[in-house]
């Protein structure tokens, strides 16, 4: 079945490309593309890793122009010939498949599976001919941090975008004595969707073009929309405006006249608070300064971020895969608050920040595994920004704190207390200045009572029974819910003991080894269990919940997006006891090697399988296992395997959806020899493929890691140092990496 499904999407995309290059004009032109300048370090980042492969594995990343963790992402919107849509072919707007582009839209989400913003998309349009769908080559296209391009034949026109916090900057060069035309549609939202509550306005006098909508996208919709504002500023004169309003939506048509090879500059300044603040974000950060100003900026914010980490290796490909991963963290969370400190909040009031910047488009489920604690590190201003805004959504909320926020509202994506994991790392961590309190009483409200938005699912039945019984919860992945929620109360415990609160420390650490109760110690699985406490009859490793959905009979609905096998390594807060469960060390390392050894020989591949996967999250950390069952050698052998063999500069460089940046941070710290378990203070030491790297800590001190005789052969480790002290632990803790100094690897193509 799936390679019938993969040689249907082959067909259908080698169509559109041969289509689109036969009857559309994208053929070889002789304009000659920008080269933009870049940095020291941005000069390796190539932003179109991961926005190609394997539709449903791919990264679900865009080369769109942004700012680091802005707001603004403004980009190509991709479709196949003739606009036709097929269902989350890239849902960050941009599929590399795709041989035709609708406009260029002003944000979007990055790495997620789900579509959102795609707001006032800006198409170039000539003569009469109404703005539609253009056709492109790859051969004319160009990204790089804070710079996109593209060349588009059929209207003659060379295209760049550059970007600020709030404000987008177009460029369109014309190649023809044609009316130059820019399309601004006010109602553009993802896929097929289309805005709602649509205003637009043209001051002839001052040129000012403005208007606003209500934004429906998949997550948006979920809390009845998003209102988004823009204001737009041209540096031509505008020659005709005309607004019209039809079944496909509200646009903006702008005439610029005969403009043969001179460049429209226009800046977009957005807001979800109103249109006069749209306009002061847009002074605020544009004002004096041209697209080439504009981009410079953006070019400095880039060095400045990617400039915390320095590596040092003689391979390029590992330059550019490390400083793309590195970019690739630092898209998501965006800047929700406009530049007089006002944002829209939870309650659809408009509020004002003190004292932190707030910030939405958390992939939580997913970051606080890798992204949130290599904030911890570089960026603990963007951390403790995370933790304001939870309080603050919770407080403007209904007193939960969202596990996946996005604009202004609950999404309720995936399922149980995300937030609770990355709340205590960070407080034992260090950040503690946050409304600790309020984030804590919040934490143990969704554990012990049932609420309609982003709380626990089926708590009562959970705090009952000890597990979410299937036959309670049929269908709806009793098992994976179990595992997370046993994890979430352990994060409660931790916090509590911390803060001093014994008796709850003690409740909620027998609470997160509810998790025992869900395993099999037949089958040595956690299994579905029914309310009678007798496990399901189906049951079967090595079917995952993607067969699932093309199966009659079900047997892996137990399970998140993915297998048994694949959940069967998540108790990350109790791994001597998860360990035990096994009967030895021995049968544990077995079996775990059998599931690594199961991973799909091809990255990012149609069938990504039931062994191990980095492309999902809930098995990301499963290569650092082996050292607590006493192999460190098999995770130093494991973790150089998934750098070489599952991250590449390719299109399809990243194994699956990239998620807010997990599966990219997830390289940047391996690649550096150490890795977060995530919701403590410790990381795993692992196996460094790079001969060095120098890291900026977020307290000033650097801390230099350096890799002797490291090489392709040489990926086991037979010493590690820290500022001149032999480490005999599996672990390296937060507090010694933030002293700074030296940690220095000693590497061997030998086995310790």
């Amino acid at each position: 079945m799936w390679n019938i499904i993969r040689i249907l999407v082959s067909v259908f995309v080698a169509f559109e490309m041969a289509f689109s290059s036969l009857f559309n004009g994208v053929m070889p032109q002789s304009i000659e593309m920008p080269e933009p300048e870049t940095g020291e370090l941005s000069q390796y980042v190539d932003p179109f890793i991961g926005t190609g492969g394997t539709p449903w594995t791919c990264a679900m990343v865009s080369p769109a122009a942004a700012t680091p963790f802005g707001l603004v992402r403004l980009g190509p919107d991709t479709c196949f010939l003739g606009g036709s849509y097929i269902t989350k072919m890239n849902t960050s707007g941009y599929y590399y498949e795709q041989a035709h582009i609708k406009g260029f839209s002003h944000s979007r989400l990055s790495g997620t599976g789900a579509e959102d913003y795609s707001m006032f998309r800006v198409t170039p349009a000539i003569g009469e001919k109404k703005a539609g769908v253009l056709a492109y080559s790859h051969d004319k296209e160009v990204a790089v941090p804070g710079y996109y391009a593209v060349y588009l034949p059929s209207v003659s026109c060379l295209a760049e975008m550059t970007a600020d916090i709030h404000t987008g900057v177009h460029r369109y060069t014309f190649g023809t004595d044609k009316d130059a035309r820019l399309s601004i549609d006010v109602t553009s939202s993802t896929a097929k969707r289309i805005a709602t509550n649509a205003t637009a306005e043209y001051d002839k006098e001052t040129g000012v073009i403005s208007g606003s909508c209500l934004l429906p996208g998949q997550f948006a919709g979920r809390y009845d929309g998003l209102p988004t504002y823009f204001v737009a500023v041209a540096d031509k004169p505008i020659k005709a405006c005309e607004i019209t309003t039809d079944d496909s939506g509200t646009k903006i048509d702008v005439n610029f006249g005969s403009i043969k090879d001179e460049s429209i500059e226009l800046k977009v300044g957005i807001s979800f608070v109103s249109i006069e603040n749209a306009m002061l974000n847009l002074k605020t950060e544009t004002d004096g300064l041209d697209f080439d100003g504009v981009y410079e900026k953006a070019v400095n914010a880039w060095e400045d971020e990617l400039s915390k980490i320095r590596i040092t290796t003689a391979d390029n490909d590992v330059k550019t895969i490390f400083y793309t991963a590195l970019y690739h963290t630092m898209i998501m969370p965006s800047n929700f608050t406009d530049v007089n400190g006002e944002y829209l909040g939870f309650d659809k009031q408009v509020h004002t920040a003190e004292g932190y910047t707030y910030r939405t488009d958390m992939s939580l489920w997913d970051t606080v595994r890798t992204t949130n604690p290599l904030y911890t590190l570089i960026a603990q201003d963007v951390q403790r920004d995370c933790l304001n805004s939870l309080v603050t959504m919770s407080q403007q909320g209904i007193g939960v704190i969202p596990r996946w926020p996005q604009g202004a509202g609950y999404t309720g994506s995936m399922f149980g207390d995300s937030a609770n994991i990355m709340i205590t790392e960070s407080y034992l961590k260090g950040i503690t200045d946050f409304d600790v309190e309020t984030a804590y009483a919040a934490m143990k409200y969704t554990s012990e009572t049932a609420v309609n938005k982003d709380g626990r699912n089926y708590v009562d039945m959970y705090n009952e029974y000890g597990y979410v019984p299937q036959d309670l919860a049929p269908n709806d992945e009793s098992v994976s819910r179990t595992l997370e929620y046993a994890w979430e109360d352990a994060a409660i415990a931790n916090l509590a003991a911390e803060l001093g609160y014994t008796e709850d420390a003690e409740k909620y650490a027998a609470k997160s080894m509810y998790y025992k109760n869900v395993f099999d110690p037949e089958t040595k699985y956690f299994r579905a269990r029914n309310s009678d406490s007798s496990f399901t009859d189906r049951f079967s490793p090595y079917m995952t919940s993607f067969y699932d959905m093309i199966m009659i009979n079900k047997y892996a609905d137990y399970y998140a997006e993915g297998s048994a096998r694949q959940w069967r390594w998540s108790a990350l807060h109790d791994i001597d006891g998860m360990i035990e469960l096994f009967g030895s060390k021995e049968y544990f390392v077995s079996e775990l090697e059998d599931f690594m050894e199961d991973a799909s020989r091809n990255r990012a591949a149609v069938d990504p399988g039931h062994g191990f996967w980095i492309g999902n999250q809930h098995d990301i950390h499963t290569p650092y296992l082996f050292a607590n069952a006493g192999r460190a050698d098999l995770t130093q052998k494991w973790v150089r395997w998934t750098l070489a063999e599952r991250f590449s500069t390719d299109i399809n460089g990243l194994d699956g959806n990239d998620d807010g940046g997990t599966i990219s941070a997830w390289y940047a710290f391996s690649a550096m020899g150490f890795y977060p378990l995530a919701g403590t203070d410790k990381y795993w030491l692992g196996s460094p493929n790079l001969d060095g790297a120098e890291i900026t800590l977020s307290n000033g001190n650097t801390l230099k890691v350096k890799a002797v005789n490291q090489s392709e052969d040489n990926v086991y480790v037979s010493s590690v140092k820290l500022n001149g002290v032999e480490l005999d632990d599996i672990y390296v803790t937060h507090e010694q990496l933030m002293a700074g100094g030296e940690l220095v690897f000693t590497m061997s193509s030998t086995a310790k």
